[in-house]
């Protein structure tokens, strides 16, 4: 036994020519947030408070698709969403439709924390965040011209986005060549300590081009994110497969009820569950163990054990 982490920076069809400027900055964030994630582990953090730093970094990340880099709904404002849960209570804390607070993640954490609810959503959301005095900041920080022109391009095609469809959205059947525009992707955060404790994070934009009031799977525990004393998972890609496959908490009954190992069961809902094209998952088990399954092109993702095993890739 022993700690492990990983993270992720979004799946989907991510080409493989991608260009460097737009592939390095995204490596090089979740190289920086493996190694904090790393070191808070080593300094005896506990594995809810290694999930929530790591993932409070990625979200101020603009190259992502959470917090400072969320894609616009269709009427061109931020609606972000969160989740946050420990794997041996059960706690756990989620919020959406937020268009002013800095870091989703950590208001979630105070959701599960300082109220008696686990979910908390647009205005009675922004309320509470006033209320317990997270940093906000005016929904113009959040538009970022890359997602104005995301949003543009959307809306021609009349169709909503996914994380990575890199590629420009057709307005017929023909298919649409490689494009390295408009990289974003949901993040995530899981991790286990020595003694087996078990969080994970996840925050998210949303959809290019969604619905007003649209809620995907990230804040619903077992969809997006969950975690027992067996394991902790957090998705990411196509929300509304993410849920209809209940993909986090599936991984989690497998083990559970079947005795599958970590691997086998995150594998199983990945190439058996979840529609082809539309999941990645991060996952590590209460004895080290860790894996980053996906059924897209790609999905970037990075992890570590206390062993010294390191991985960062994207496809």
């Amino acid at each position: 036994m022993g700690w492990a982490i990983a993270l992720h920076g979004g799946a989907g069809d991510i080409p493989k020519d991608l260009p460097p400027e737009l592939r390095e900055p995204r490596e090089a964030c979740l190289r920086y947030c493996l190694k904090m994630g790393i070191d808070a582990l080593k300094a005896q953090k506990s594995p809810l408070d290694v999930v929530e730093l790591v993932v409070r970094e990625l979200e101020n990340n603009p190259y992502f698709n959470a917090g400072r880099g969320s894609v616009l709904t269709s009427n061109g404002i931020v609606e972000m969403e969160a989740c946050i849960m420990d794997g041996i209570t059960k706690n756990c804390g989620a919020v959406s439709g937020l268009t002013t607070v800095v870091n989703a993640i950590s208001l979630a954490r105070l959701v599960m924390e300082k109220t008696p609810h686990i979910y908390l959503a647009f205005e009675g959301a922004e309320a509470f965040a006033r209320e317990q005095g997270v940093e906000t900041m005016d929904s113009s920080h959040f538009i970022t011209p890359r997602n104005i022109e995301r949003l543009k391009q959307a809306k021609e095609a009349n169709k909503v986005q996914v994380d990575y469809n890199t590629r420009p959205i057709p307005k017929d059947d023909k298919p649409p060549a490689p494009s390295g525009d408009s990289q974003l992707g949901t993040v995530g955060c899981v991790a286990v300590d020595s003694y087996g404790h078990l969080a994970t994070a996840t925050s998210t934009g949303g959809l290019v081009n969604k619905m007003v009031g649209r809620i995907g799977d990230t804040p619903i525990i077992g969809a997006g994110t969950y975690a027992n004393k067996l394991c902790a998972v957090s998705a990411t890609g196509q929300g509304e497969a993410i849920i209809r496959a209940t993909v986090a908490r599936d991984v989690a009954a497998l083990m559970e009820y079947k005795g599958l190992s970590l691997k086998e069961a995150a594998d199983y809902v990945i190439e058996e569950s979840a529609p082809r094209g539309t999941t990645g998952l991060i996952a590590v088990s209460a004895t080290g163990e860790v894996t980053m399954p996906f059924n897209t092109t790609g999905m970037f993702r990075a992890c570590a054990t206390e062993d010294g095993h390191s991985e960062l890739a994207i496809w």
